[in-house]
């Protein structure tokens, strides 16, 4: 919680244009317990999270950085507890494109967006990946560092929000399957643009979106905060990078125990003009 904490209050502020000193300020207190914050050295009293929040113009839940939308991670949150891995624990085919892509030849540094229980970012790591992942889930996260340590490799997790979480260093790969839907179609302009301006040159990002199609009836979970994209629109964020691989196709689904299909986008776009 202190590195989401830290990280949202540096954020907000700055969205705002009030330097440290003027939240010390308003609160009260010195400058320099402001920048303890926002590195991550102290976190503020209790006491002080309300008004703190108040003058950011968020909710405390928000400052926390938990989500608006607990109730639809509480299916995923309840099966993550089990013993089981609710996803398994191979990884998805988009790892291996990422291999071919860009091959670890070096400790290239991976972000993956919504991890889940963490079986592609594991994978990446024993390939031999500097691997970032966050997710919502709690016990995800949790089960992440189990395979991490049974797959004797380091994974640095961390717990974030997707609507909520900026990033703060420049990586050579952001990776996520079957996470973008959850982000509000008002927040994906900033979202998309955040995540280029932090890729290296010659990086790639490693997307999978679904996309809504008129013929496919929506998924039994019926995620009241689920998004789905349009067909062409991951592109369009990525229309000034080169395409390495992009497909449009419908597949079988058993996540839920109940049938179903879902039509996805997957794009594999290169930082760079020549590929």
């Amino acid at each position: 919680m202190r590195d989401i904490l830290s990280g949202n209050i540096a954020r907000y502020r700055k969205e705002l244009g009030y330097t440290q000193e003027t939240i010390a300020e308003k609160l009260g207190v010195t400058f320099q317990a402001v920048s303890k914050w926002e590195t991550g050295q102290t976190i503020p009293d209790t006491t002080l999270l309300p008004p703190l929040a108040g003058i950011l113009g968020i909710s405390i839940d928000k400052l926390l950085g938990y989500s608006a939308f607990q109730s639809d991670i509480s299916y995923y949150e309840e099966n993550y507890q089990k013993n089981e891995y609710y996803w398994g624990i191979q990884p998805s085919m988009m790892c291996l494109k990422v291999l071919e892509l860009l091959p670890p030849v070096k400790r290239y540094k991976l972000l993956d967006v919504g991890c889940g229980e963490g079986k592609d970012a594991v994978f990446f790591a024993r390939c031999g990946y500097d691997v970032s992942a966050f997710d919502i889930s709690e016990a995800g996260l949790e089960k992440t560092k189990r395979l991490a340590d049974y797959a004797k490799v380091t994974v640095n997790t961390f717990r974030a929000n997707i609507w909520d979480y900026r990033l703060d260093e420049h990586v050579d790969v952001i990776y996520s399957s079957g996470v973008l839907h959850y982000i509000k179609p008002e927040l994906r302009d900033e979202i998309m643009a955040d995540y280029k301006m932090h890729i290296n040159e010659n990086g790639i990002t490693a997307f999978q979106v679904f996309v809504e199609k008129p013929f496919i009836a929506a998924a039994p979970e019926k995620e009241a905060h689920s998004h789905y994209w349009k067909s062409g629109q991951l592109s369009y964020y990525f229309h000034d990078w080169y395409f390495e691989h992009c497909t449009e196709t419908v597949f079988d689904c058993n996540s839920s125990g109940i049938p179903h299909k879902h039509a996805d986008n997957r794009l594999f776009a290169r930082n760079n003009s020549t590929g």
